[in-house]
């Protein structure tokens, strides 16, 4: 099998550049890579191989359009393309065919990149879960919702893809997978023709497996000017250790996890400090959750209306529960959030980005539930990013991310501060001793 599908979006096109490499045999890559792995991860919803291909032609034969010209990437299936169907990972759904893509994807496609096709996702991107399976042990659940494009990046099946999070969707599946994950600040970027449950939370999100790739993805999505990501922020990182108040639900694995990415990162020399937040934010978890079922009742109403049988039981009583939610209640939690987004870049203190747990442990065995979001709920909430960091394994051999979080609006630096921080986790540059250091580039 080539090891094409292996390397990452960014020295792909380099050598496209220099004439070493085509768009059609990094496709050809990825789709053999598909044939010989799909059965087993079910990563991909929608697949169309000549489509792919003709656009990994058309590519080859006009002149690039941007770093991403000719590069493949898959698309999470809640997101619209007029290409293939968008089904939302339920069967109220099945068949859907929107007539035009989703602003993201026209934009990939403007830049000349190839849409392999739609990956799998849980119901309405919440929690009943779909068919793909973690691609490093198969008896383990990839995370939930961005699971299909959390499994293909992972195992070499397409170098990017879009996820999302309203929850904790795209950056749980990445530390649960071993990949790369960057959600930015929420209301940057137009997400239009993607589907949309709670406006407040919803935020289209990149999977990569560096962090090259994922600010030159964001760039082109967001039509800012492509520039060169650089490796920190040009001085001493100021690192803010924080556990969060939903610390007492991380197993053992995670704990370890985020400790010693504190004390990788006082080796590499950023200054290392805990912070906690203020007491306002100790229940914007069930702050999340009540806003998130209340707005289910408007954004899927309709077809809990029409087809209640067809949905599983976890959402229905979701949904049912955001009927019980009286208006005041609501209303009072939305302004107390609001009141939370707009003191969180003050909570930072003097800290660059803030250290915190991805997940509460190792991806859970089995395939009927994705694992909890609860360290990634407060976060997506307040509308801040997060860059996802691999790098570290649990006692079971199986990722345990860490995320940095950053201020409301500063997605360069955390981009910049996950690129300083990953190229070090993989290339081992780091002290002997960390009790759990794996490189990523050397899983099957």
């Amino acid at each position: 099998m080539s090891d094409l599908c292996k390397i990452t979006a960014t020295k792909a096109a380099v050598r496209m550049a220099s004439g070493e490499l085509t768009s059609v045999q990094l496709v050809e890559a990825c789709l053999e890579r598909i044939h010989a792995r799909e059965r087993e991860v079910g990563a991909w919803a929608h697949l169309d191989e000549d489509m792919a291909l003709n656009a990994a032609r058309v590519a080859d034969a006009t002149e690039p359009k941007s770093p991403f010209h000719g590069i493949p990437f898959g698309v999470k299936d809640i997101i619209d393309t007029a290409d293939l169907p968008t089904e939302c990972g339920t069967p109220i759904r099945a068949g859907r065919r929107p007539t035009e893509d989703a602003a993201c994807v026209a934009r990939m496609k403007a830049a000349g990149a190839v849409m392999m096709g739609k990956t799998v996702t849980t119901e309405y991107a919440l929690y009943h879960p779909g068919k793909a399976r973690n691609p490093l042990n198969l008896a383990h659940t990839p995370g939930g919702s961005s699971s299909g494009s959390a499994a293909a990046v992972a195992d070499f099946m397409v170098p990017v893809a879009f996820g999302s999070q309203t929850s904790g969707s795209l950056i749980r599946p990445a530390a649960f997978c071993g990949i790369c994950a960057f959600k930015p600040t929420r209301g940057i970027t137009d997400i239009s023709g993607m589907l949309q449950l709670e406006p407040d939370f919803d935020t289209l999100g990149y999977m990569g497996r560096d962090f090259d790739d994922l600010a030159t993805f964001f760039a082109i999505v967001h039509d800012h000017t492509l520039r060169r990501l650089p490796d920190g922020i040009g001085r001493r990182p100021r690192i803010g250790l924080c556990r969060t108040p939903m610390w007492p639900y991380a197993e053992q694995a995670s704990i370890d996890a985020v400790e010693e990415a504190a004390e990788q990162l006082r080796s590499m020399g950023a200054d290392v400090q805990e912070v906690r937040l203020p007491s306002a934010f100790e229940d914007l978890l069930e702050t999340h959750a009540t806003i998130l079922k209340a707005a289910l009742t408007r954004s899927l109403g309709e077809d809990y209306r029409h087809h209640p049988n067809r949905m599983s039981p976890v959402l229905r009583r979701m949904i049912e529960a955001g009927f019980a939610v009286p208006r005041d209640q609501e209303k009072a939690l939305r302004t107390h959030a609001e009141e939370c987004r707009a003191s969180i870049n003050h909570a930072f203190g003097d800290r660059d980005a803030l250290l915190c747990p991805s997940v509460v442990g190792e991806a859970p065995k089995g395939i009927s539930a994705t694992g909890s979001p609860v360290f990634q709920a407060m976060w997506t909430l307040l509308n801040v990013p997060i860059a996802g960091i691999p790098g570290a394994v649990g006692p079971t051999g199986l990722p345990v991310g860490i995320h940095l979080v950053g201020r409301r609006g500063d997605d360069r630096t955390i981009l910049s501060l996950g690129k300083w921080f990953h190229t070090r986790r993989i290339a081992g540059a780091l002290p002997a001793g960390t009790r759990h250091r794996v490189n990523w580039r050397k899983l099957p």
